[in-house]
């Protein structure tokens, strides 16, 4: 349960990272409302959250001190899967809300529990 409160603090904090580089890039790339550049700018930011996040994660809620690019190539791997599913969940919820911050929320908050579950049984799971 402990690590399960300090990854959803690691995790708020990547969130942040990630939405501040979403509206970032939104008032950066023209036509960001089109399905295209949407995307492109949705994985910047989710996956600039992640490096943040498994930086985090590794030094203070799994404590981890692992082999750094065999774990940090299974983080990436789990926030790939994530990835894949936070835009899928877009696609389904875009005709309905439109490519903005609603659509990015869902999204995001779907590849949450697919984060943890899969970093904490694969990536971390050497870490007691």
């Amino acid at each position: 349960m402990r690590q399960f409160v300090k990854f959803g603090i690691v995790g708020a904090s990547g969130f942040l990272v990630n939405l501040i580089v979403f509206h970032g890039l939104q008032r950066l790339v023209p036509h960001h409302d089109q399905p295209a550049q949407y995307n492109v700018i949705y994985s910047i930011a989710f996956l600039t959250g992640g490096v943040s996040n498994y930086y985090f994660n590794r030094i203070w809620t799994f404590r981890s001190t692992g082999h750094a690019f065999r774990e940090g190539s299974k983080f990436l791997t789990v926030s790939a899967i994530a990835l894949t599913v936070g835009l899928i969940v877009s696609a389904f919820v875009s005709p309905f809300l439109g490519h903005g911050t609603k659509t990015w929320f869902i999204a995001t908050l779907a590849g949450i529990v697919v984060n943890f579950f899969l970093n904490k049984y694969w990536t971390f799971k050497h870490v007691t």
